[in-house]
């Protein structure tokens, strides 16, 4: 990632998520709270690429499943969660040095379960649509 790019996501308010294994070598992700509600992002870069030129399609999904998981965690007060179901649709491409953003809804928590939903979006365009269940899990 570009230093201008870096600088124009923090005067954004976005913060870097400090993050491990997978998730470091496709990052940074970035993080901001915006009117109470989590928002996540992804600036894209070379390393993001198909063979098309265009943004992997794991690199979205994995930016919705995250962003949906770290918003459920928020949500239920805990810190121990699984993906149990997750569904993405592709809408449209993204492209290689774009900003793509996800900014889960939570649609329902039970004692055991969230239901999440997120649209991933390359400014007004709707990259991907997608919905998952998470599995809170017992503390050890």
């Amino acid at each position: 990632m570009t230093k201008s790019a870096a600088a124009r996501m923090t005067s954004d308010g976005w913060e870097i998520v400090d993050t491990s294994g997978f998730l470091h070598l496709i990052g940074p992700l970035w993080q901001r709270v915006v009117e109470g509600s989590h928002e996540y992002a992804l600036v894209t870069e070379d390393k993001h690429h198909n063979r098309r030129g265009l943004v992997q399609g794991g690199v979205i999904m994995t930016l919705a499943d995250r962003s949906c998981g770290m918003t459920a965690r928020y949500a239920a007060g805990k810190e121990q969660m699984a993906t149990v179901q997750f569904d993405t649709h592709f809408v449209e491409s993204g492209k290689i040095g774009e900003t793509l953003v996800s900014r889960p809804h939570v649609v329902r928590i039970t004692r055991s379960l969230v239901f999440i939903t997120t649209e991933v979006t390359a400014g007004h365009r709707v990259i991907a649509m997608a919905s998952g269940v998470f599995k809170i899990l017992k503390s050890e």
